[in-house]
């Protein structure tokens, strides 16, 4: 984006969110309600390392509160929302989830990016029957009671993409360099996927795997391991690098001579809002696998699109109307909207009430329509495959058929679990 760097987003991103959590700054245009109104947490890191992603879901979900209090609120009560920083401090996590349940007594919250932080507050949301929307994709391995996955599963997104990238289409890559960020999601998924290669035949050799820690900076190294190992052709690389280490990443990627053409990256946590502080000129014709892009061309996608950037401009948040939408956006503003409706039928807030109620709801998304699976608490969604651009935008190049049924557990490294909160009360073994 021209005009507004990557530090002017993270500068700006620490202000308002130093601001949020001191009650003061952006948030405090959505004023309290009164003792009528109902409180909801939102639970986003507006400082540290996962600001470059977390603050604009922080955004979205305010905007999706303050759409629904123009109407009315939910059963006729204003929503009140509670923004707390954790900081990209896993540790906190759990000690802000614990303020918004026992202090604020919210109804529901809506946060985490990371597993290492959703994993952070998963106890003291099932010790203290708290209700969590969690907008981002992840390894699977869970299905909480006290959890709704708005998502992508790992059959959702990795599998999909490494289909792709071994397909006559996708250019028939027979070598992959999984590379991550050295916590929950990024060893999870690579367990999935080299599982995954394996079963399709792809020899042990032909697949590496390296981890950097969060906020690493210096990818010189690794890239000339990659350049090697993909000096004979045919090897791609499946990213799971979050937060702001993929700038230097694919910074680094590009200095080296490496390109899309030679050697594709297909990343699962890059989407336009991270591209949106990046030169993208070195990025053209990588890739990336989500379940919904800005350039979605439906016209509840064009209102949404509209509709943010007017509210970015009317709040004076970072960036204005040249703010972008992504996947974990959308998954965070229909979360709140599968909330309300989910209560709305309930006739309640309360969360048994509400869970019930979330089972097998439907929303037409600003990408298209989802629906909440009727027993295992995740989202059927679309799957698809996206190339960037060099606006920073993404070119579908691969849709599924339709929606796509979450599997927590994946038939690659659990086939022997499947989760059901309606019959099986949770995590069940299949029969043999």
């Amino acid at each position: 984006m021209k005009g507004y760097s990557r530090r002017d987003f993270l500068k700006t991103a620490a202000i308002v969110g130093a601001g949020a959590t001191a009650g003061l700054g952006f948030p405090a245009i959505i004023k309290a309600q009164g003792g009528g109104s109902v409180k909801v947490g939102v639970l986003h890191s507006l400082s540290g390392t996962m600001a470059i992603s977390e603050v604009s879901l922080r955004d979205v979900v305010l905007m999706a509160i303050e759409e629904i209090n123009g109407k009315g609120g939910v059963l006729g009560r204003k929503i009140e929302p509670m923004v707390v920083d954790p900081a990209s401090n896993w540790d906190l996590f759990a000690e802000k989830a614990k303020q918004l349940l026992l202090q604020d007594k919210v109804a529901v919250t809506f946060g985490c990016w990371t597993s290492v932080s959703r994993k952070s507050v998963l106890p003291v949301f099932e010790n203290n029957n708290g209700l969590l929307f969690y907008p981002v994709q992840y390894e699977g391995e869970e299905c909480s009671r006290n959890v709704f996955y708005t998502g992508a599963t790992p059959n959702q997104q990795l599998i999909p993409a490494a289909e792709y990238l071994m397909s006559r289409e996708g250019g028939g890559y027979k070598k992959f360099y999984l590379l991550g960020t050295d916590y929950v999601f990024p060893r999870t998924a690579n367990k999935i996927l080299r599982a995954f290669l394996l079963a399709k035949g792809i020899p042990a050799d032909s697949i590496a795997e390296e981890y950097t820690p969060f906020n690493h900076q210096d990818y010189q190294t690794i890239v000339g391991k990659i350049k090697r190992f993909a000096a004979g052709g045919n090897a791609a690389v499946l990213s799971t690098i979050n937060g702001d280490s993929n700038v230097p990443f694919y910074k680094e990627f590009a200095n080296q001579g490496l390109r899309s053409e030679n050697a594709p990256i297909m990343a699962f946590s890059v989407a336009e809002d991270e591209l949106r502080g990046m030169d993208t000129s070195a990025l053209v014709g990588h890739l990336a696998a989500w379940n919904y892009y800005q350039s979605v061309d439906t016209p509840q996608n064009r209102k949404f699109v509209q509709t943010f950037k007017a509210y970015a401009k009317k709040h004076s948040l970072p960036g204005g109307d040249k703010r972008v939408t992504d996947d974990p956006m959308e998954a965070a503003y229909f979360g709140v909207y599968i909330w309300k409706q989910a209560a709305e039928k309930a006739k309640s807030v309360e969360v048994d009430a509400v869970r019930k109620a979330v089972y097998g709801q439907e929303f037409l998304a600003p990408g298209g329509k989802i629906k909440m699976d009727e027993a295992n608490h995740h989202t059927y969604k679309p799957v698809l495959i996206g190339e960037i651009l060099k606006d920073g935008q993404f070119k579908v190049v691969s849709r599924s058929k339709g929606l796509v049924r979450a599997e927590p557990w994946s038939q690659y490294t659990s086939p022997d679990k499947g989760c059901d909160w309606v019959k099986q009360k949770g995590t069940y073994q299949k029969k043999a």
